[in-house]
């Protein structure tokens, strides 16, 4: 089928703190829906048959609870009622967003993902309503080709959104479509917990993947392609993926990825939004490659081996050894996860690589249980600039990367120069340990790692 993901430079307010009346909202968000609808035109000529837009795109983000209010739309949350807010304008106030994006799906015959906010007055009978009376929800919505309303999703995992409450339970959101069977959907943060996203893969068997997303990248593992891709690799599904574009606060990068392949857009360097339609097949029954089980670690005599240094990375206390030589085996420990690497530098240059493990909690910007197998691309000679956001690189490495991780649940990470991806030849399951193998990667590699994510340990 041909999908589509637009990448949105929103037009934000000067002033979200400010309070300011429906009519000044709907014509901000009337700025960025005017540019929404240029690019389901564009899309729909390039045949596409489904477009998602990112999270916060239509009304913009660093709201508080009271200054969001005028922003939000009312949804209904129930799919009792079968609505078009196209056709049937007249059946709920407040709904102008969802009638301007509902018009767009049917003049344009193509399925529409969009992320908006909504408000859902509550009673204080209900022990989870706010002290306003009223839910506001960060939520993303599916039109179908024909303007009906068929999907709603309230996030779940809020990264610090004092504008939006949680939903008293997470919502499992799918929608049917006649070129690809069920999409499920979710929004950014929620791509690092079991609740909802992972559960509901699973429990649905999905293979096509909606994701409205406003990402602020963070090397060396959590650019958003490269935990994009990742993520599709480890459930084998597609992913549709839509980021904001705001290079200033560090937000790009968005993609349409299936397992084996990927189509992104990652821009630093300027402005403007980004269209990108792909063609890509319905199933994701690719066979996972599995070799020859990876060599344990040979005794080298008295050897000397490399030191052990820790320094930091994404926040957390890495233990690393120095990947010095021209090639060889390492392997570094912490906890109870040890990470070993078989190595070969293809070219030879005068970079700094290391080899770091965590496993714990990371505390920062969220909390959640993370173990890590980590070969990077330090950002200068020193141990000290290990673990620091670097995005260019020229050495060529062979490897092969494994580590008795604990959780099944492994995010295979392989970034290249000018944060780019490439495909692992070979990665899964051996003998209790999990292992990632390359030859030769397309450009000089920044990260080669294995993120698992232990959810029972959150």
């Amino acid at each position: 089928y041909i999908a589509a993901v637009y990448e949105h430079e929103s037009i934000l307010s000067p002033n979200p703190t400010a309070l300011v009346d429906r009519q000044s909202a709907l014509e901000l968000m009337g700025k960025n829906l005017d540019i929404y609808e240029q690019q389901v035109v564009a899309a729909a000529r390039q045949g596409a048959q489904i477009i998602v837009f990112p999270e916060d795109g239509i009304h913009g983000f660093n709201f508080t609870r009271s200054s969001i209010y005028p922003y939000l739309d009312f949804v209904l949350h129930s799919h009792s009622v079968k609505w078009n807010p196209c056709r049937e304008p007249y059946l709920f106030n407040d709904t102008e967003v969802l009638q301007r994006l509902s018009c767009m799906a049917l003049k344009n015959k193509i399925f529409l993902v969009a992320n908006l906010g909504t408000k859902q007055p509550c009673e204080h009978t209900d022990p989870h309503c706010p002290s306003d009376g009223r839910y506001q929800f960060n939520t993303n919505v599916a039109f179908s080709d024909d303007g009906v309303l068929v999907a709603t999703y309230r996030k779940h995992n809020l990264y610090f959104e004092y504008a939006f409450d949680t939903p008293p339970e997470p919502d499992y959101t799918l929608f049917d479509t006649p070129f690809a069977g069920k999409f499920g959907m979710f929004t950014c943060f929620d791509i690092l917990f079991f609740e909802p996203a992972v559960n509901l893969i699973r429990q649905y068997k999905l293979k096509q993947v909606v994701y409205p997303t406003a990402w602020m990248n963070q090397l060396p593992l959590l650019s958003a392609v490269e935990f994009q891709q990742a993520f599709a690799t480890a459930f084998n599904i597609n992913i549709l993926a839509a980021n904001i574009h705001h290079p200033t606060l560090g937000m790009t990068g968005s993609g349409i990825y299936t397992p084996v392949k990927s189509f992104i857009y990652h821009n630093m360097g300027s402005y403007g939004g980004k269209l990108i339609v792909a063609e890509i097949p319905v199933t994701t029954d690719y066979e996972t490659n599995s070799e020859k089980s990876p060599g344990r670690l040979s005794e080298k005599g008295n050897k000397q081996l490399p030191p052990i240094f820790y320094a930091e990375m994404m926040y957390d206390n890495f233990t690393f050894v120095p990947v010095w030589e021209e090639k060889g085996e390492l392997q570094v420990c912490a906890n109870t996860l040890c990470c070993y690497l078989n190595f070969q530098r293809a070219v030879s240059t005068d970079e700094f690589y290391a080899l770091g493990v965590f496993d714990g909690l990371h505390t920062v910007h969220g909390t959640y249980y993370v173990q890590a197998c980590a070969l990077v691309k330090c950002g200068g000679l020193s141990f000290s600039t290990c673990g620091q956001e670097v995005t260019d690189a020229t050495a060529l490495i062979d490897f092969q990367l494994w580590g008795n991780m604990s959780t099944p649940y492994i995010f295979p990470l392989l970034l290249t120069s000018g944060v780019t991806l490439d495909f692992a030849d070979h990665m899964g399951w051996k003998n209790n340990h999990y292992f990632i193998s390359k030859n030769r990667t397309s450009s000089g590699l920044l990260t080669a790692a294995l993120y698992g994510r232990w959810y029972e340990k959150d």
